[in-house]
């Protein structure tokens, strides 16, 4: 059974920091992209970040040099370290796979399996 596990949600204040996890089990995580989407209330789920199985990595503009995705493929696990955070980060984060080997989508409807969320509240 495959499986995406986040952690490392909660309240910070504007200007600090969070490193979310993400453990996955059920596959062979080294293969595929690794995701993380958010969702905050009353809006549609979007992009994040993501790495590839290589490490190649891409983010939305709006998190660029603030946030850095990482993963470490012999310990099935992926990193989301946030800085300099701010209000409008405040969101559910989700992780996901994309089973299609190597690319990096933006899309919700690609990834393939999603974990349960992790919220993350930052308050001003």
């Amino acid at each position: 059974q495959v499986q995406l596990v986040e952690s490392g949600g909660g309240l910070v204040q504007a200007g600090g920091s969070l490193r979310l996890s993400c453990a996955a089990s059920g596959i062979t995580f080294s293969r595929y992209t690794m995701a993380w989407f958010r969702q905050a209330p009353g809006k549609e789920r979007e992009f994040v970040a993501a790495v590839t199985g290589s490490g190649n990595t891409d983010y939305a503009v709006s998190v660029r040099d603030r946030f850095t995705i990482s993963r470490h493929n012999a310990k099935n696990t992926a990193w989301l370290q946030m800085d300099s955070l701010r209000p409008g980060d405040t969101a559910v984060y989700y992780c996901a796979v994309d089973y299609f080997v190597s690319r990096i989508s933006y899309t919700v409807g690609t990834y393939d399996i999603w974990g349960q969320g992790t919220q993350v509240t930052v308050s001003s």
